[in-house]
């Protein structure tokens, strides 16, 4: 079991090697050192990425993704003067030991916080993508003395309905977020982005190959992440500062939802990106890591730091 994961971790960091050159910023001044980093958690070891030095910027990814997807973004806070973290939640990335009920999105939560106790973190500021943001939203709402400010990169698992173009495939019978076929992998893809990325086809045998010899798993994930697509659409206890970053061209879920998170969330901040999708911190960092980081330093000055 350890070789498959390995193998398919070493696979999934080429497939994100390949996105990162795809969507590169020849302009970008943020090369940087990252550094990856481990602790041994209650029920398995959390490996996770760091870079730079101030105040503590933790990002969480979203489903069957890594913490590698953060790198430009870590760059770009470190450049800033922030310390940001970005971990492989538990189940997923390198952090493969945990068992099947840490894929609980509550569960998740109560990682987190041993990861945070671990490091000696007392404030935080909270951002996630898609499944990363539900989570930071529950953990903020689970314990909202420790978080300065909370953020969903990209549209935020739960908030609103899966798009037509995803109900469309699963209707079919198709599920594009565990792809068996080049044609599934490809529609996975133009549904992430609004300019995909040419993906080598080795790249995309490995992956496929993966979601084939493990499908049984993927699908018990699926399953339990799934139980929360309405955890954002109810009345939520969340009164910090917290910034909405959505793509208008998102294929996963249809920026007409941001408004009506926005109406649930008193303090929020709506930003819809132009030409970017469900991952815009891949394919739009500069104009994400803009938007964040002058949603961050809006605050810096009010008491939350």
């Amino acid at each position: 079991m350890h070789t498959i994961c390995r193998t398919l971790f070493l696979t999934a960091l080429l497939f994100l090697g390949l996105l990162s050159q795809a969507y590169a910023d020849p302009r970008s001044p943020t090369s940087c050192t990252i550094a990856s980093n481990a602790i041994t958690l209650d029920g398995g070891t959390l490996y996770y990425s760091a870079a730079g030095n101030g105040p503590q910027v933790l990002l969480l990814h979203g489903l069957f993704a890594q913490k590698e997807q953060w790198n430009e973004m870590l760059c770009r806070l470190a450049a800033a003067g922030y310390t940001a973290l970005a971990p492989d939640l538990p189940g997923y990335g390198k952090s493969v030991d945990f068992p099947l009920g840490d894929y609980a999105l509550e569960q998740q939560v109560l990682r987190l916080r041993q990861f945070l106790d671990a490091l000696g973190t007392a404030r935080i500021d909270l951002a996630g993508n898609s499944m990363g943001g539900a989570i930071a939203a529950l953990y903020a709402q689970r314990y909202p003395q420790q978080v300065r400010t909370l953020a969903f990169i990209g549209s935020p698992l739960g908030a609103t309905d899966w798009s037509l173009q995803v109900k469309e495939a699963i209707y079919q019978g198709i599920n594009p977020f565990i792809p068996i076929d080049h044609a599934q992998l490809d529609l996975e893809l133009r549904l992430l982005f609004v300019s995909p990325p040419n993906v080598p086809d080795t790249v995309k045998d490995a992956l496929i190959r993966d979601y084939v010899e493990r499908n049984r798993h993927y699908q018990q994930v699926w399953d339990i992440v799934n139980l929360y697509d309405t955890l954002l659409a109810v009345p939520l206890r969340l009164r910090l500062p917290t910034l909405i970053l959505w793509g208008q061209k998102d294929a996963i879920f249809a920026v007409q939802g941001a408004e009506r998170l926005r109406a649930r969330l008193p303090r929020s901040t709506l930003v819809r990106l132009p030409n970017a999708g469900h991952l815009p911190h891949l394919e739009n960092p500069e104009e994400t890591a803009t938007v964040y980081l002058g949603f961050l330093k809006s605050y810096s000055g009010s008491g939350w730091r």
